[in-house]
């Protein structure tokens, strides 16, 4: 019989691994080496910094183009308000609608950290195109002389446009990838760093609304009183510093390998399962194909577990006779494994969910359109200071810093009394809250725009079209309300569409996530067109028109408060529907 020693041995050893793979995040991270990272160094809440000041920055820069961007295509392109707003939704929308590009890249090739470095320099590119068409005497229109605006030519909108959309294609290799690459710090394996997960995506947003502060208002009153020249150069000087700051972080940050094509392996799985349309799926799901060894055939990517929901495709991973007598199963596009198959399910039960984003963020839209022109039909003086109609912006943006720390710190924890949920609300229940919250703001803005239509109506405005005498802070409480839904829709959206993505999806299912903003802003210039259109018929003047004194603006923010109440209650029942993805 050995000595009690020998025979601890085995025990101590397996502890000292046991204890060394501990300080390694195992979740299938590595560092800029390419080796398991250590969690003292690198990850956690060491590296967000550089990730939350690169998101501040790059944020900074895009809403000081898109804040004020309908009052330059107005003031200073001449367009009109209808034209104008659409131009803006449209750039909006394409800005949401990019991220697919960004995501397929980072997801299957280039990983998050290479994508949001190249696209940072397109995105840099474009905002300095812009800054030289609003500085250049030939490459912007003349003033207007008197009533009569000349247009711009072809080249200046080229050489604007061009611009524009550069920062387009730039933003849409940077928003999927930065929120994700951030919350990859955190490894899942570790309870403790999950935790700080979910508090990193309220943190993350509160940084993108400090720049959008700067935004709108510094860089706002900027354009309007010491030219647009300075007022898109300094957001470009900011893009710059967001590039620094993303890349003087890089030793400490953690890796997800690409896990490869995600639109390939998607399609694999339909194809499989429609090549064996006609097998039966078994009873047991233990007979469904999946490799044997602990971690999944894709790349970066832990196992699903297999879930009952469209069992046609549970067809894709039945192994058939000729396979099984083979012993071949390396074609995935005749026999894919139970988490690729898992996938696709997981991406047909967000489908309800992440429709709900594409009503709300047609009503976020308007605080960039029809709220600032609803602001400059009223008296935007402060004393003898002339408040940009745009800067009331800032209330939305001062609204979203207020409550992140309130929601993070108090309302978490008295939350989760109730609900015996670590977060306080899931990510169904907190977007659900959101939801509400958005018809309450579109129904603020048509009360205010009642009252001001009603004085412009007792001080005989309606025809001249001049700025009815109400002050312009009456719009305050629509932006206050707006910047709450924020809190609680958009923040998580992000946190669900990471959680419950497949693994090896995350940059993917963001892009999805901001694809609702992209839709959003079509459906709002959708919307306004058709307005207009049967609106105007047989002479009529509209509901808006270039003098919304004469117009009924309060209709149009009626017909959203509707449409967000029946997309609320769509929600509600496909939220209490959904099944949550449950990883090995």
């Amino acid at each position: 019989m050995g000595s009690i020693e020998e025979e601890q041995r085995p025990l101590i050893e397996e502890g000292l691994i046991l204890q060394e793979a501990k300080l390694y995040a195992e979740d299938g991270s590595v560092d800029f080496n390419g080796n398991p990272p250590l969690k003292e160094k690198t990850g956690n809440w060491k590296a967000c910094p550089f990730i939350l000041g690169n998101e501040c920055c790059e944020r900074l820069a895009y809403y000081g183009i898109a804040g004020n961007l309908i009052t330059y295509l107005t003031t200073k392109l001449h367009q009109g308000n209808v034209s104008a707003a659409t131009n803006v939704t449209t750039w909006q929308g394409t800005c949401y609608l990019t991220p697919l590009i960004g995501a397929i890249l980072a997801d299957a090739y280039w990983g998050r950290y290479w994508t949001i470095a190249c696209f940072s320099g397109i995105y840099f590119i474009g905002m300095s195109a812009l800054t030289l068409s609003a500085s250049v005497p030939a490459l912007k229109p003349a003033e207007c002389i008197g009533d009569f605006c000349p247009s711009a030519t072809p080249a200046q909108y080229a050489m604007f446009f061009g611009g524009l959309y550069l920062i387009a294609l730039g933003t849409g290799g940077i928003k999927p990838c930065v929120s994700s690459f951030g919350a990859d710090q955190f490894d899942d394996t570790d309870s403790r760093e999950r935790v700080r997960k979910a508090s990193f995506f309220n943190w993350f947003y509160f940084s993108i609304n400090i720049g959008a502060l700067v935004s709108s208002s510094l860089l706002v009153w900027i354009q309007e009183n010491r030219g647009w020249g300075l007022g898109f150069g300094i957001p470009t000087v900011f893009m710059g510093l967001a590039i620094a700051s993303f890349f003087f972080g890089t030793p400490l940050y953690r890796f997800q390998k690409p896990g490869g094509s995600p639109i390939t392996r998607i399609s694999q799985v339909v194809v499989a399962s429609f090549r064996k349309s006609s097998v039966k799926v078994p009873e047991d799901p233990t007979l469904l194909y999946e490799t044997q060894d602990k971690s999944s055939a894709i790349a970066g990517s832990r196992k699903i577990e297999h879930t009952n929901d469209s069992k046609y495709l549970d067809k894709a991973a039945v192994i058939s006779e000729e396979e099984l007598k083979s012993g071949d199963f390396s074609n995935s596009w005749r026999l894919c494994t139970v988490t690729q198959v898992e996938e696709l399910k997981i991406l047909i039960r967000m489908f309800p969910i992440w429709a709900s984003g594409i009503i709300f963020s047609a009503v976020y839209a308007q605080m960039s359109t029809m709220f600032v022109q609803q602001g400059r039909a009223m008296n935007c003086k402060i004393g003898s200071f002339q408040l940009p109609p745009a800067a009331l912006g800032t209330f939305d943006t001062a609204s979203v810093i207020i409550w992140v720390p309130l929601y993070d710190r108090f309302i978490v924890p008295f939350a989760r009394r109730f609900t015996g949920v670590d977060k306080g609300f899931t990510e169904i229940q907190r977007m659900g809250i959101g939801l509400f919250v958005s018809v309450l703001c579109m129904a603020a803005a048509a009360v205010v725009e009642i009252i001001r239509l009603h004085m412009a109506n007792d001080l005989g405005l309606v025809e001249s079209g001049a700025p009815v005498p109400i002050s312009v802070l009456w719009q305050i409480p629509q932006y206050f309300i707006l910047g709450a839904g924020e809190v609680f829709y958009f923040i998580g959206q992000l946190e669900f569409f990471y959680d419950q993505s497949p693994d090896a999806m995350r940059s993917l299912c963001s892009a999805l996530a901001l694809l609702t903003n992209a839709l959003g802003n079509y459906l709002s210039s959708l919307i306004l067109t058709l307005v207009t259109y049967f609106t105007t018929m047989n002479g009529q003047q509209g509901w808006i028109s270039d003098n919304l004194n004469s117009g009924h603006l309060d209709y149009f923010f009626w017909l959203l408060a509707g449409l967000s109440l029946v997309n609320m209650a769509v929600y509600y029942f496909s939220a209490a529907r959904y099944k949550q993805k449950k990883a090995s």
